[in-house]
């Protein structure tokens, strides 16, 4: 019985070992964390989701994108139309969200990659997506315009309709189960042989195509697979305030929220995302409190309007110069290097060996 449980556990790669700990150790925080303090978790794991299903298409697939709120905003409004005007339960508009978001992504990527849109222009373009929809929900009267709409509010609470008391710590759960799906969805598909073509193409195209590799058909995927789990996050972000607007699901401020983390952490890498969104959103917690709280010495900082912001941005800006992979993706790195020269290392120790055994 123990070895055919070893067994099973050995057949199971890092990434998922470490998906199935964290999501296990995820369980307790509501225990450690109330009010505003599992707000803030709450928000980790919503974002660092969020930023994982960008990293998709900017870290694996090189695409990178300033118009996921393109994505993100169909997830919510799917949801908030179904819910608020037709009374239908979120987790249906979950994946008719989830549907139109890789709908959309097939279309955005054809668009760009069929008339080779690359670099800057597709930076630009994905950002003119973002915004023709921002423009067309302030205006398009069924999903009420630029009022926005609300969630029914309901006497009980539910998971089918993923709606619970103020301060819940089921929303924290709730924002788990997106995170732990996300990355378990990432995870498969980098790991499949469709993953290996994205990064391959990434890295060169042309020798991909060489080895005969679709690169439009992997771009197509990527895209797709980044939109559709970006729009279930708008379904969750949208339960979780109760409320969106079009400045809220396809604002640019939404696509900086989102890709950051990933930006941060280190883009391309599995765990960069996560790392990032914490760090982030930590430090945006800090330097608002210190502008309220400043240390006695420098009580005359004390409430000063825009001076958490210009911290917060200063941080950044030290982290991108002295981190240009990104927190996770620096640390990575230098593990990778580090572990390659003990492997060299190693290498030149045994024929050094065996040359010595020769000579005797």
């Amino acid at each position: 019985m123990q070895e055919t449980l070893q067994r099973r556990l050995s057949g199971i790669d890092v990434n998922s070992r470490a998906i199935i700990l964290i999501g296990l150790a995820a369980l307790f925080v509501p225990q450690f964390a109330a009010g505003s303090n599992l707000d803030v978790a709450t928000r980790i794991v919503l974002f660092a989701a969020l930023s994982s299903a960008w990293n998709i298409m900017a870290g694996y697939a090189g695409l990178f994108s300033f118009g996921h709120a393109a994505f993100f905003g169909i997830g919510a409004y799917a949801t908030a139309y179904l819910l608020a005007v037709q009374g239908i339960s979120p987790v249906v508009g979950l994946v008719v969200g989830a549907i139109g978001g890789a709908l959309f992504g097939l279309l955005l990527g054809y668009l760009t990659f069929r008339y080779k849109l690359r670099g800057a222009y597709f930076v630009l373009t994905t950002f003119a997506f973002a915004e023709m929809l921002y423009l067309i929900a302030m205006k398009f009267s069924p999903i009420n315009g630029a009022v926005g709409l609300r969630v029914p509010i309901r006497r009980e609470e539910s998971w089918w309709w993923m709606q619970f008391a103020p301060n819940s710590p089921n929303y924290f759960y709730l924002m788990l189960i997106y995170l732990l799906i996300t990355l378990v969805a990432i995870n498969m598909l980098m790991r499949s042989r469709t993953g290996q073509y994205i990064v391959a193409v990434r890295d060169d195209e042309d020798a991909a195509s060489a080895l005969g590799i679709n690169p439009l058909r992997s771009r197509l995927i990527a895209v797709a697979w980044s939109g559709a789990l970006t729009a279930a996050g708008g379904t969750f972000y949208f339960q979780y305030l109760f409320f969106i607007e079009p400045p809220l699901a396809f604002g640019p401020n939404i696509s900086v929220e989102i890709l950051l983390p990933g930006v941060i952490g280190g883009m391309g890498t599995f765990w960069g995302p996560l790392v990032g969104s914490g760090l982030l959103i930590i430090l945006g917690e800090l330097t608002t409190s210190f502008v309220r709280q400043p240390p006695e010495f420098l009580s005359f900082l004390q409430g000063r309007s825009g001076l958490d912001l210009a911290l917060y941005g200063a941080l950044l800006i030290g982290i991108i110069m002295f981190l240009p992979r990104g927190v996770y993706g620096t640390l990575a790195h230098r593990w990778e290097v580090r572990r390659e020269r003990q492997v060299h290392r190693a290498e030149a120790s045994s024929r050094d060996g065996m040359k010595e055994q020769r000579d005797d």
